[in-house]
């Protein structure tokens, strides 16, 4: 298998509006590919029909398997971990009970995950509504990563962290990409240049370019595909 991810023809229609039009892409096995465009051109959308959470038309493989048709849980148990971008996590239990609630394997990788998050071990009887923003993001990020699954889909990990946070959980997600292979949804081009090997752009529901994630250091394909001049 060379691709962990192949989709091909992908549509989306969501309570009248074409959100996706024949979105095709493929992720190879390991490392990170950013999916990137504008606020509202379909790539929370895209992760979503992946995993089955909407309606989607066209050939979906993960994993080396057709999914086309199956339930959430089916395609979860395949080996995928989603990070989604509102994190989601149970803010009345502990960080160990929102752990705890996602082990799906016999032999959860607590320690992989305490390798990568240290605080949460120290953090393990804590409210999860009580932690900041960083901190809930580690929790949304180690429990895709408690069973060990090839594939995590993430999307905007980012979002709504401070700059310092923001360089802590690139850290972060460096290592989990030497234990899975990412398909990252990010806003921060500083953290898709420091992380990715390729980039998948989307514009109006549709694939307008895929390549080497290289190619965001030309300011003009950034400024053209991205609608950003500065790094972010």
């Amino acid at each position: 298998m060379t691709n962990a991810l192949e989709v091909s023809d992908l549509h989306v229609t969501i309570a009248g509006s074409h959100v996706l039009q024949g979105v095709s892409i493929e992720v190879p096995v390991g490392g990170v590919t950013a999916l990137l465009g504008r606020n509202g051109v379909g790539k929370t959308t895209t992760l979503r029909a992946l995993l089955g959470l909407v309606a989607s038309t066209g050939a979906i493989s993960v994993l080396g398997t057709d999914v086309r048709g199956w339930s959430t849980h089916r395609i979860v148990r395949l080996g995928v971990g989603y990070v989604p971008e509102d994190r989601d996590v149970f803010a009345g239990l502990t960080v160990a009970e929102n752990l705890r609630l996602a082990e799906q394997v016999d032999e959860p990788r607590y320690d992989d995950v305490y390798a990568i998050f240290p605080e949460l071990r120290e953090r393990t009887r804590q409210r999860a509504g009580t932690l900041s923003g960083g901190q809930q993001q580690m929790v949304s990020i180690a429990r895709a990563l408690l069973n060990g699954w090839p594939l995590l889909l993430v999307d905007e990990p980012s979002k709504g962290l401070a700059p310092r946070l923001v360089s802590e959980l690139a850290d972060a997600l460096e290592r989990v990409a030497t234990l899975a292979t990412v398909l990252l949804v990010e806003q921060n081009l500083a953290v898709v240049r420091r992380l990715a090997q390729r980039i998948v752009v989307l514009d109006h529901g549709e694939v307008v370019h895929t390549g080497d994630a290289r190619e965001l250091h030309d300011p003009d394909l950034a400024k053209r595909f991205l609608g950003v001049t500065g790094v972010r």
